[in-house]
């Protein structure tokens, strides 16, 4: 297997969501993700994230889920991504990988992890280190 590699910016926007009556603690936020990526990777996602900011400044977590459609260096398909990121008074820590065997189209069999950078001004890059593997029968 081949690892290629996809970079490029994307647009964000993060929309707070109520949680259900009765559902979930108010000291967690739920948002709404919409993203444009640009680049190597032309597509488009709509997910869910939960984080929480703790009382010491620069603290928090947050984990998602996001479902990707669109083009990878010219392979059309979807697939989704799963986060999971904390900040230690202000330092970062990520985990974005592709959900297994949730390819489809020309990127079925894709697996691999996504860093992403905040840029001073808050311009986000992303790079995504990916490969096929061959796709497993239905």
């Amino acid at each position: 297997m081949t690892t290629r590699h996809a970079t490029g910016p994307f647009d964000v926007t993060l929309t707070p969501r109520p949680d259900p009556a009765g559902v979930g603690d108010p000291v967690v936020g739920r948002m709404s993700l919409d993203k444009a990526f640009h680049g190597d990777l032309e597509a488009t996602s709509k997910g869910q994230m939960l984080a929480v900011r703790s009382s010491v400044k620069g603290s928090a977590g947050y984990v998602a889920i996001e479902r990707v459609v669109g083009t990878l260096h010219g392979r059309s398909g979807s697939f989704s991504l799963q986060h999971s990121g904390t900040m230690t008074r202000g330092t970062p820590k990520q985990s974005i990988t592709v959900v297994p065997d949730s390819g489809t189209d020309e990127l079925a069999g894709l697996g691999g992890t996504m860093t992403i950078e905040v840029q001073p001004g808050g311009k986000h890059l992303y790079r995504f280190d990916y490969s096929f593997a061959d796709a497993p029968a239905p």
